[in-house]
């Protein structure tokens, strides 16, 4: 069985490149990981995990070995996949790039912006997890810099901007609003008030489509929410609204054709 997936027409139009943001439907997991839960660092039965995986692989057109996904530590540190590693030999880093056929390189998501690259002429292609650490420490430029030294160049890379929470539900203290101010001053645009005193509202993705256009890639935004779809999506801040006892990852997607 193979995994839904949304897609970006700007990645479709692509040749030979296979993508997909998974969402939680398609998969065998029940409970709070209802069904798609694709994150080997939740509590969920490794073998459903194991199934769900295999489903989405098989989406990109590999086997469930290539498909690859990082031990993500919300760093700008990038690695190049050249051959398929274990679950026990999976890097620590938060964005992946290769330039070999059959393997499906992804990230894991539950609110955090994932963020899928590809240079179809360099058949080149990357994803990246971008939270606001990763974001605010350059893991987009670490990215693209990695992309290019596989050959790709920025001008011809395509990237899509996935399902990430959105402005309106994510607030933050005044701390991390210092943080971004401190970095740029001209961060300061991308918070607005919140209701409670000593809290902003963050516009992530915005911020992340800023580094995509400052880095000189072309970008598309799928503008989809994930504490706000719980059908269909899952939400790490949800989950903590909601005192449940764990949460669902998303895997997020991208593959050269053989």
């Amino acid at each position: 069985m193979t995994a839904p997936a949304l897609r970006s027409p700007l990645l479709d139009a692509l040749p030979d490149i296979r993508h997909g943001f998974f969402t939680r439907d398609g998969g065998v997991s029940t409970g709070v990981y209802a069904s798609l839960n694709g994150g080997t660092g939740s509590n969920d039965e490794a073998g459903l995990i194991a199934e769900n995986r295999a489903r989405m692989a098989a989406a990109l057109g590999c086997v469930p070995q290539n498909f690859l996904t990082a031990y993500q530590i919300h760093s700008p540190n990038v690695v190049v996949a050249d051959a398929p590693w274990t679950h026990e030999q999976r890097p620590r880093a938060d964005a992946i790039v290769t330039r070999v056929p059959g393997l499906a390189i992804g990230v894991s998501t539950a609110d955090c912006g994932p963020i899928l690259f590809a240079d179809a002429q360099a058949r080149v292609i990357g994803a990246a997890h971008s939270g606001w650490r990763g974001a605010l420490t350059g893991v987009i430029e670490a990215t693209v810099a990695a992309m290019e030294q596989l050959g790709a160049q920025r001008t011809r890379i395509a990237a899509v901007i996935g399902p990430m929470i959105r402005q309106k539900n994510y607030e933050v203290g005044d701390e991390l609003v210092a943080k971004f101010i401190e970095a740029d001053s001209t961060n300061k645009s991308f918070f607005a008030p919140a209701a409670r005193p000593g809290h902003a509202m963050f516009d992530l993705s915005g911020y992340v489509g800023s580094r995509l256009k400052h880095a000189g890639v072309a970008y598309d935004d799928l503008a989809l929410c994930t504490y706000e779809e719980p059908e269909r999506f899952f939400s790490y801040r949800r989950m903590t609204h909601l005192k449940e006892a764990d949460y669902g990852r998303h895997i997020n997607a991208i593959a050269l054709a053989d």
